[in-house]
């Protein structure tokens, strides 16, 4: 396909009819979800509600109220988002390498991927109720701007309720997540996490034009804001495409009176393998100390909290060292050399100059190993920056590299997804127009 089939990509979508419902179909459902996150949660007061949030945004609670959309400071009915829902996951992935019957169980196929998806909603539900339980418990000692309670009528009605809404939220926000990954087009969690920071962005850069107006910003560090953001997005852009190609060759076998094989391919690995799970982890545990001093009156957890609100030297560097740490952990989770060189050796492959076997698993290794230091230090230089950006600039709205990774990785990741469903249309009329000259012949 020419460079001129590929730039009307885009006027195709509208010339595919079920390409153009599974784009309707998830815009929908999204609208679905940006809805139902201003519907608020029965028995709060949402005003002094969000004058707490506005003293905690240096805290775990902004980075979660972040993932939701804003729906944790508006505590709506889907106010945990889908981080239950992401905690299940991992937890799910990393007994997957501890348990050998989960194990057995995700090598068993479609079958077997179904049976550990129904573990991770039921992991999910039981996130939920102990969190929602948590939530409603500290709700009812927190107090607004004026010393009243944030919750109208606290009691046993009110905990069952909130553990209810939530839960059942929650649960709405999986659901929709499915039907977006089997009815629509891309990850159906990833775009709804991309929909809810996407949907801050407008209301930060009105409130930052606001403040230029005011005088509050000038014109210089304006533009040097913009210059940076445009230079970071297309830096990240940039390293998302990056992989190290491992070449790959298939020896010959003879099927019946056929040859097969011989064919050369390459082994793609991607310069960031663990793509937005260290940052988020690395800004969850960092920010933890901070929390725990919103509610316990000790010097350390004070000091602490000084430290990580400052945005020291000493936060940066714990910071970057936890995102490096997550990097390679979740690195060696979700990727298996040896699982990888036992499937080359049983279709025939093998990487020139390394034996099939345990020296192409530790070639793949080391390999990765190299690659994945400059992904986790790629990783923490788009999260460091912006952050430092965030704090001496007053940017009134979260610009941080969290926050990117996820935009740019999961509209890179859709796009794919569109062009590979083009591109199969695309050969599929070639092979209905061969099949037919064919049949003429």
């Amino acid at each position: 396909m020419d460079m001129s089939t590929g730039s009307s990509g885009a006027a195709s979508i509208s010339k595919i009819p079920e390409l153009r419902k599974r784009i309707l179909f998830t815009l929908f459902i999204l609208a679905v979800y940006r809805l139902g996150s201003h519907v608020p949660t029965p028995g709060i007061d949402t005003v002094a509600l969000g004058a707490f949030f506005d003293k905690a945004s240096g805290t775990i609670f902004g980075v979660f109220n972040m993932f939701s959309g804003g729906a944790l400071r508006r505590f709506s009915i889907f106010a945990l988002g889908v981080m239950p829902y992401i905690s299940s996951s991992i937890i799910i992935q990393l007994l997957t390498i501890v348990s050998p019957s989960l194990e057995r169980l995700s090598k068993e196929g479609d079958i077997g991927r179904k049976k550990i998806t129904q573990f991770t909603r039921y992991g999910t539900i039981v996130l939920c109720v102990i969190q929602s339980a948590f939530i409603a418990k500290g709700l009812e000692g927190m107090r607004g701007p004026d010393g009243s309670s944030i919750v109208l009528d606290p009691g046993l009605n009110f905990k069952l309720m909130t553990i209810a809404t939530l839960t059942t939220g929650t649960t709405f926000i999986m659901w929709l997540g499915e039907q977006i990954t089997e009815r629509g087009i891309g990850n159906g969690i990833s775009l709804i996490i991309y929909a809810g920071i996407a949907a801050a962005i407008p209301s930060g850069f009105a409130k930052t034009l606001t403040l230029f107006k005011s005088g509050q910003i000038n014109a210089f560090s304006l533009l040097f804001l913009l210059a940076i953001m445009v230079a970071a997005i297309a830096f990240i852009i940039f390293m998302e495409r990056s992989q190290r190609r491992i070449p790959v060759q298939y020896a010959k076998r003879v099927i019946g009176r056929k040859l097969y094989g011989g064919q050369d391919s390459h082994l793609p690995l991607k310069l960031n393998s663990a793509g937005v799970i260290p940052p988020i982890f690395a800004s969850s545990i960092i920010l933890f100390p901070a929390t725990i001093a919103q509610y316990v009156d000790l010097p350390i957890f004070k000091h602490l909290q000084n430290i990580m609100m400052s945005r020291s030297l000493v936060y940066n560097l714990v910071y970057v060292s936890f995102i490096i740490f997550f990097t390679y952990f979740y690195t060696a989770v979700t990727f298996n050399p040896v699982d990888v060189a036992e499937n080359l050796k049983k279709h025939g492959g093998f990487i020139p100059g390394i034996r099939p076997g345990k020296s192409t698993s530790d070639y793949i290794d080391r390999v990765l190993t190299r690659i994945t230091m400059a992904g986790a230090v790629y990783i923490a230089a788009v999260c460091v920056l912006p952050e430092i950006m965030t704090f001496k600039f007053k940017v009134p709205f979260y610009f941080g590299g969290t926050s990117l990774l996820i935009l740019i990785g999961v509209a890179l990741d859709t796009v794919s997804q569109i062009e590979s469903y083009l591109l199969t249309r695309h050969y599929d009329g070639f092979i209905k127009n061969a099949r037919l000259r064919g049949r003429r012949g």
